[in-house]
């Protein structure tokens, strides 16, 4: 049997793309997920995973879809192997039920593992740079540091709750609790 996995990160996102290229290479059936790629549980990666049969083969649209890290790639190909499947990802054109087709894979595997590591590389000393020039990143404070003193006084001195001083401020109960 030709079992397909897609993934999306987000609820919002769509699936059509990765559906309809599954279909296009004959898939029977296909399990999708919308979770992060780096989320260890997956229920429906973890159903497909359970149902493999010898002689079956896994078809994504690309590996990325299947894992963020080259360490679950692998595990998760492996998995695969194990129960006796074969991988295909049609965007890589990479299938592991050939020796050639494994190579391929390590060899994408590797250089995919290597631009994730680059981009987040970049990404830390560009916020370094911006530091050392006095950006600071982040989401402002919802409270200043004079609104944060008079919800002080307005708790010690007035006696108000923090659920009063939330909806006066428009803030959460934990943020002023953490004022």
């Amino acid at each position: 049997m030709i079992l397909g996995y897609a993934r999306v990160s987000t609820a919002d996102q769509s699936l059509d793309a990765q559906a309809d290229a599954l279909a296009a290479a004959g898939v029977e059936r296909v399990f999708a997920d919308r979770i992060s790629g780096t989320a260890r549980r997956r229920p429906e990666l973890e159903r497909m995973l359970d149902q493999l049969r010898p002689g079956d083969v896994v078809v994504v649209a690309k590996y990325d879809r299947l894992a963020r890290s080259l360490l679950d790639l692998l595990e998760i190909v492996k998995a695969v192997q194990e129960a006796g499947a074969g991988f295909r990802s049609l965007a890589e054109d990479i299938d592991t039920t050939t020796p050639a087709g494994r190579l391929t894979f390590h060899v994408f595997a590797s250089i995919a593992q290597f631009e994730r590591e680059r981009i987040s590389e970049r990404t830390r000393e560009g916020l370094e740079a911006a530091r050392r020039r006095g950006r600071v990143g982040g989401r402002p404070p919802a409270l200043s540091a004079a609104r944060k003193a008079e919800a002080r006084r307005m708790r010690d001195e007035e006696g108000r709750s923090l659920a009063e001083i939330a909806r006066l401020f428009g803030v959460s109960v934990s943020t002023v609790r953490r004022a």
